[in-house]
């Protein structure tokens, strides 16, 4: 039966978690498998490893296949250098001191550039934050310089009746004594100017009389008139009454 380290997804949709485990090679990739090694956290940065160091390499030195993921995350942690180490003192090139040494140096190695990509991992989202508050810093001030902008302009305009009160107030202290002159001036023409209206009143009563007589006379000119009229109609009444006078003797004598 060949076997075969491969990786197991778990974990929910876009947030992968993998299980490395020892499964047969024909079995179903989430189906059943022979060992858990250790676990595969991609979603840190660096990704989190967590193996049964001593378990792997059993596993790897015994003749146990490796997925292209699974032989990557072993190399990383150092399982395939150690299992090439083994294999040196195995021939005789290596003794297990000389191995346990060269693999400490090799760890404390990988150890230190772990350390130093967390680090330059830190500084950098460090400084990203500090960026993005020095963005969001200028942003705010600009906006404070606009909304100060554009009440710079009420604010002149509520100070400026404040100062045209003080002037109006020094101009009307000057102003008084040559208005009072003006007014003295003023008073005159003033009175002239009623005596004018009483006289206009006077001739406006006046116009009134004048015009009653006017009146007057032609009402009197109507009643001549009518009379003249009824005078005329009473003559031909006169003329008629002798008329008929001679026509009844005339019928006497003829009887």
């Amino acid at each position: 039966m060949a076997t075969k380290i491969r990786l197991q997804r778990h974990g929910k949709k876009g947030y992968p978690f993998y299980h490395v485990v020892v499964a047969d090679s024909r079995a179903k990739r989430d189906g059943r498998f022979i060992e858990k090694l250790g676990t595969y956290n991609p979603n840190t940065n660096p990704a989190t490893i967590d193996i049964d160091f001593d378990q792997t390499l059993n596993w790897v030195s015994t003749g146990a296949e490796m997925s292209d993921t699974a032989r990557a995350i072993l190399s990383y942690k150092g399982v395939l250098y150690k299992n090439h180490l083994l294999k040196g003192v195995k021939k005789g090139a290596l003794t297990e001191a000389d191995v346990e040494k060269k693999f400490a140096a090799w760890l404390k190695d990988k150890e230190a550039k772990i350390a130093k990509k967390s680090e330059g991992l830190s500084t950098a989202a460090q400084k990203a934050e500090a960026d993005r508050l020095a963005a969001e810093k200028a942003v705010s001030e600009a906006r404070a310089k606009e909304i100060a902008a554009k009440n710079a302009p009420e604010e002149v305009a509520e100070e400026t009746p404040a100062e045209e009160a003080t002037a109006e107030a020094a101009d009307a202290e000057t102003e008084a004594p040559a208005e009072e002159k003006a007014e003295a001036k003023e008073e005159a023409p003033a009175e002239e100017a009623k005596v004018e209206k009483a006289e206009a009143k006077e001739e406006k009563k006046e116009k009134p009389k004048a015009e009653e007589k006017v009146e007057e006379k032609k009402e009197e000119a109507k009643e001549e008139k009518a009379e003249a009229k009824e005078e005329k109609k009473e003559e031909p009444k006169a003329e008629e009454k002798p008329a008929e006078e001679a026509k009844e003797e005339e019928k006497k004598e003829e009887k």
